[in-house]
């Protein structure tokens, strides 16, 4: 496969780990949009929200971004908020396919609970997930495959990425 596959989704819905499990199946290298910035800053997203703040994130972000998108053959994993900007969704777009992970709220608020490496989360997990996703209700929906992971495994997840996958053409049956 040529193109690449592109993780979209809320965080906590299993981008990382999935992206991760998928790339070791397809043979594809994994990238995490989030590890990259924090390569290319030198520092950890908290940090770079405390002392550059949100905007300047957002900025690195989207360049970042569009970098390693002019790669092929990744297995690309976003932060939840990289959609946020239309140029990033146009670029995803263009880049491959793009597979968005969902969750129910209980079910993030689970997994996020004892997350201390998510500064938009300060506050309070449970509140702060839920005016999140009122926000972003429908920032998601621009993906053509759209995943819940509630209650899911993750080999589970992968094997319905894999046949979306097959189905649009991206790889062979195995």
């Amino acid at each position: 496969m040529r193109s690449n596959l592109i993780l979209v989704g809320f965080m906590g819905t299993g981008k990382t780990t999935v992206g991760a499990a998928l790339s070791e199946q397809l043979g594809m290298i994994h990238r995490d949009l989030d590890d990259a910035i924090v390569e290319r800053a030198g520092c950890t997203i908290p940090q770079l929200f405390e002392h550059k703040g949100e905007v300047f994130f957002r900025d690195m972000e989207a360049a970042v971004l569009a970098e390693l998108l002019e790669q092929q053959g990744l297995v690309l994993t976003t932060g939840g908020g990289a959609v946020l900007r239309a140029e990033n969704v146009e670029k995803m777009l263009k880049g491959g396919l793009v597979v968005a992970l969902t969750a129910t709220e209980e079910e993030l608020v689970r997994r996020l609970q004892n997350d201390q490496n998510r500064p938009l989360l300060a506050g309070g997990v449970a509140a702060r997930v839920k005016t999140l996703l009122e926000q972003r209700r429908d920032a998601y929906a621009f993906a053509p495959v759209q995943i819940d992971t509630t209650g899911k495994a993750v080999a589970d997840i992968a094997a319905e990425i894999r046949r979306a996958m097959v189905e649009k053409g991206l790889i062979g049956k195995d």
